[in-house]
């Protein structure tokens, strides 16, 4: 479906926003970073991730077609326009410290899809090859659904003077949705490219995307983010 640019302040907006005054988007550049979540190789797998549901194959074919024609395509847009300008680019990605496991949290041990298991040295949890980060990029691993809680990256934003962060990344509904509420309440202004994201079903992400939209973050598509180029 095409999306007219400048709609972003009327699409996904929730009930409670129903009647807000939503005031026109406004980008510090050289206060701003770019935060890639979990677009790794695990998921761009033939087959449900381990311990999905086998029954539900086409879900995770369609995942996987928009992750390739999609996600990965705008993300790779996004490094190079932050890369061009110098600008700095982060990564987050999922990953265990020990072969069992032990050491992830609650929610990556629960039994169901979050239960997948990605040793960090592991082929599966790197990031694809399409967004492989420079050495000079900064790389966080965590066991944890937010980038945030689960690491020093909202120090090291801090330290590098960032305040707003544009995010792109899956699951819009998980990991995306639970480090964009983190920046959210550690006083970042949040950017999210909704063209630059996937959940598991579309579903899912356009409801996800109501919900943290217009109080954690304000969602647009990369369209009318590079409208906003100066």
């Amino acid at each position: 479906m095409n999306k007219h640019p400048l709609d972003w302040k009327n699409r996904h907006r929730s009930f409670y926003y129903a009647d807000a005054e939503i005031p026109d988007l406004q980008v510090d550049w050289h206060h701003t970073a770019l935060l890639v979540i979990d677009i790794q190789n695990v998921y761009l797998e033939e087959s449900p991730p381990e311990n999905a549901d086998k029954s539900v194959d086409n879900v995770w074919a369609d995942f996987r077609s928009r992750l390739l024609h999609q996600v990965i395509p705008n993300a790779k847009t996004l490094l190079h326009f932050f890369r061009a300008k110098k600008f700095p680019v982060f990564f987050a990605r999922i990953a265990c410290l020990t072969e069992d496991g032990r050491d992830r949290s609650l929610s990556q041990k629960r039994p169901g899809f979050n239960n997948i298991l990605l040793p960090f040295m592991s082929d599966e949890a790197q990031i694809v090859d399409d967004l492989k980060p420079l050495h000079s990029e900064i790389v966080v691993t965590k066991t944890t659904d937010s980038a945030i809680t689960g690491t020093n990256l909202s120090l090291i934003f801090r330290n590098m003077e960032i305040r707003q962060v544009v995010v792109c990344g899956i699951f819009t509904d998980q990991c995306v949705s639970s480090t964009v509420r983190s920046l959210a309440d550690e006083s970042f202004d949040v950017i999210l490219i909704e063209d630059a994201c996937a959940a598991a079903t579309e579903e899912l992400h356009e409801r996800e995307l109501e919900i943290i939209n217009n109080i954690y973050c304000q969602v647009i598509l990369l369209d009318e983010l590079m409208l906003l180029i100066d």
